[in-house]
């Protein structure tokens, strides 16, 4: 039989998970404007950085952005200004599509897999809001009647599968979105309003207290 708080866990699990943030951003980003290897990269990259939290939270570390505002501020400003940066680049790729540059300019700027696995991995690591979570939301469903390490990490796992199996079918659905909105207009706007998503989200960071 499943334990209740593991099954209370799995719930706020699904629902976390599905809330769309900075991460979501990247992914949609690349989904829409550098295709399927970039969204899977991304998506990839974004749990790579989850199994890093994991290991820090089950060995103490993360508990660190607790009590240093200092280190919270200076992750969170570094996180803010990668975002705004990516949603910049992404605001002037947008002028060039409008202006009819052609795709094989384009493909030359494009962003593979493992440059959309790289952008995924520093989004979630460079959100020390990722840490608050995992440090203070995973020690709450932790038995005091069995050794905590094995069983953080049993929550962390449990965490990234779903959330990796969430990250790659968002990304995949919107890949598919992308090729029928693959028209040059469209296309501008999808770069446009993507890269305001993205500098609104890393101003949001700046300015959040």
């Amino acid at each position: 039989m499943v334990p209740s708080h593991l099954i209370v866990y799995l719930g706020v699990v699904v629902a976390i998970a599905l809330l769309p943030g900075p991460d979501t951003a990247v992914v949609t980003r690349n989904a829409l404007v550098h295709g399927r290897e970039a969204a899977l990269g991304s998506a990839l990259g974004i749990n790579v950085g989850l199994v890093v939290w994991t290991g820090a939270t089950a060995l103490g570390v993360a508990a660190l952005l607790r009590s240093s505002a200092t280190l919270y501020d200076a992750l969170k400003l570094a996180g803010a200004l990668y975002l705004i940066w990516i949603g910049a680049r992404t605001l002037w790729e947008s002028r060039r599509v409008a202006a009819g540059v052609t795709s094989s300019t384009l493909a030359a700027r494009a962003v593979s897999g493992r440059g959309g696995l790289r952008q995924g991995l520093l989004s979630n690591l460079s959100n020390p809001k990722v840490g608050i979570f995992f440090t203070s939301l995973l020690p709450q469903f932790v038995s005091p009647h069995a050794s905590a390490l094995p069983q953080l990490l049993l929550l962390g796992g449990i965490f990234i599968a779903f959330n990796l199996a969430w990250m790659a079918s968002y990304a995949l659905a919107a890949v598919r979105l992308s090729d029928v909105l693959s028209r040059t207009r469209v296309k501008a706007t999808i770069d446009r309003v993507s890269g305001l998503v993205l500098v609104g989200v890393g101003v949001g960071l700046v300015l959040d207290r």
